[in-house]
């Protein structure tokens, strides 16, 4: 029997790419960079200063700025971003995520986030589902992001589950790399692409039994 669900945020929770995508497509561009969607695909499942770093890289202004004025950089994004996120709701959450949510509760399955995002707490009180989760791994504490397995073991262990016991949910490459590196049965949520290495791929969370789940 599996004893714990391990969840990322975008993607698999809600949709925020494409707030993600406008603020890094405005950072860049008051940098002389021009990024695209595609771009931003390469984004997905990356910290805020990865991703900041991927694309002066891109730009090739990857030397052009200190460490203090990278950080100032990626909080501009950052506060763009919450900035349209104001009007996230409970209407926000991708289909299937409350019911799943909820049964979860029912069966007494603690849950936890392994999101690189900061901004997780805010997002998921705005979602309405943060009492589901027992916990969220701040990704400050981390010394390596995703495909690294670290933040979902943690996940896990704050929880009290142990790796092999729980079962993680993603829609990134790089998260479904590190749920299978960490040990654990790796659910992919992709309606776009396919996850190499997910031991399940559905298109949504509407797609899935927790009854068959919990005995896998």
């Amino acid at each position: 029997m599996k004893k714990g669900f391990i969840f990322d945020l975008d993607g698999v929770i809600t949709d925020t790419a494409k707030f993600h995508y406008i603020a890094w497509k405005d950072l860049a561009q008051s940098l002389g960079i021009t990024i695209d969607e595609a771009f931003n695909e390469t984004l997905k499942g990356i910290s805020r200063m990865d991703s900041l770093d991927k694309i002066l890289a891109y730009g090739q202004r990857e030397n052009d700025f200190t460490l203090a004025e990278k950080e100032a950089l990626a909080q501009k994004k950052n506060d763009e971003y919450v900035k349209l996120l104001a009007d996230l709701s409970e209407t926000d959450l991708l289909p299937g995520v409350h019911d799943f949510l909820a049964q979860a509760k029912e069966h007494n399955i603690p849950c936890s986030i392994a999101s690189a995002s900061k901004n997780a707490p805010m997002i998921l009180e705005k979602l309405g589902v943060l009492d589901f989760f027992g916990h969220i791994v701040d990704p400050e504490t981390l010394k390596k992001g995703k495909p690294d397995p670290e933040i979902f073991i943690k996940a896990a262990e704050c929880i009290g589950v142990v790796p092999n016991d729980a079962i993680g949910f993603e829609d990134a490459q790089a998260g479904i790399e590190g749920i299978k590196a960490a040990g654990m049965y790796a659910v992919g949520i992709s309606a776009t692409e396919t996850l190499a290495g997910a031991d399940l791929q559905v298109t949504s969370m509407t797609e899935l039994d927790i009854e068959q789940l919990l005995t896998i």
